[in-house]
């Protein structure tokens, strides 16, 4: 089995009503995977970015990140089943997807 690095981009910070159901959500999702979570991750707090001359400029670009989660997946295909259950898509984010290697 292959991990991948689930990275969300938006969805923004629930309001204090919506949080016990929004992590009911995620705790669903997370379950739904079974053992196939790795690491469930965490949400991140504001981006910066290192520039190839070494600045660093703030805000992360024009898509930062808004957390993480690392799954194990047969494929990008089963990775990309498992992704499609994630409850920041129903909150308007998105989720980058990709393979980590070992080394």
């Amino acid at each position: 089995m292959a991990k991948y690095l689930f990275v969300y981009h938006g969805g923004g910070a629930p309001n204090p009503a919506d949080h016990k159901k929004i992590m009911d959500a995620w705790g669903a999702w997370f379950g739904s995977m079974g053992a196939a979570v790795i690491d469930g991750g965490n949400p991140v707090g504001k981006s910066s970015t290192v520039k190839s001359d070494g600045s660093l400029a703030s805000g992360g670009g024009a898509n930062p990140a808004s957390g993480y989660s690392l799954i194990e997946a047969s494929s990008l295909e089963d990775a990309h089943k498992k992704a499609k259950g994630c409850p920041i898509l129903q909150a308007g984010g998105s989720i980058e997807i990709a393979q980590a290697m070992d080394m």
